[in-house]
């Protein structure tokens, strides 16, 4: 039987080549604390989630110094090479009938108003829906020497966002069968549209950042700022 228990898994185990840095990106500082500190704040203190299931590295050693690792809420789990493999790992520590928001690690300017959205949305799209943000700008396809090959339409062209949100079960059965077959899975929905599924996808704030380069930092912490004002 299905039920409303919802579930937090946030991969956290890959060491984010292109920052540069000499620990995995999650733990950089961002204003006062580390960059997974600020997403899991968000996500444990959200009163509609009741568990947050966090992938680490295998040899991961900053993870036990967070204030948020001893959380009443909060479950670790060992994740593997790929983002998948680290979902699909705490996907098979929770209940299959839950619904889950797998939530990227290094989006640390999450808020609580984005995941109600998200939550509120499952009644319009059972099947799954993701946060996402329009194209607004001209898009070029190039070739492989960075030459411009055509303009593209930005007509219906979203930025995929997290959290994604689908069943637990529905999830857990597709990565693993891509993952088996070797698909390419780049997010949650990629795992379901390959088998079928057609997730919806509603308009998330744009200051919902994904941490990737150096320079994101300084504009994470802005947008924390004004989250907090």
């Amino acid at each position: 039987m299905w039920d409303d228990t919802v579930i937090a898994v946030v991969p956290a185990a890959g060491i984010g080549r292109r920052m540069g840095a000499q620990i995995p990106k999650q733990y950089l500082m961002l204003n006062e604390q580390t960059i997974l500190g600020h997403t899991l704040d968000c996500l444990l203190s959200h009163p509609k989630i009741d568990l947050v299931v966090v992938a680490l590295h295998a040899k991961d050693q900053y993870f036990q110094d967070l204030t948020q690792s001893q959380h009443i809420k909060l479950r670790k789990v060992i994740g593997g090479d790929e983002r998948a493999d680290s979902v699909l790992a705490a996907l098979a520590t929770v209940d299959g009938n839950a619904w889950v928001l797998v939530h990227d690690a290094a989006r640390p300017c999450l808020s609580h108003d984005d995941i109600d959205k998200l939550l509120h949305s499952r009644d319009r799209f059972p099947q799954g829906v993701i946060l996402g943000s329009p194209v607004r700008d001209t898009m070029k396809r190039t070739h492989s020497e960075q030459v411009i090959s055509e303009t593209v339409s930005r007509e219906n062209l979203w930025h995929a966002l997290t959290p994604q949100c689908f069943r637990v079960q529905g999830l857990r059965k597709n990565i693993a069968l891509a993952l088996s077959q070797r698909v390419a899975i780049t997010d949650e929905a990629s795992a379901m549209e390959w088998a079928g599924v057609s997730p919806g996808i509603i308009e998330g704030r744009g200051d919902n950042i994904k941490v990737t380069h150096p320079n994101d930092l300084a504009l994470a912490s802005l947008f924390l700022n004004n989250l907090r004002q």
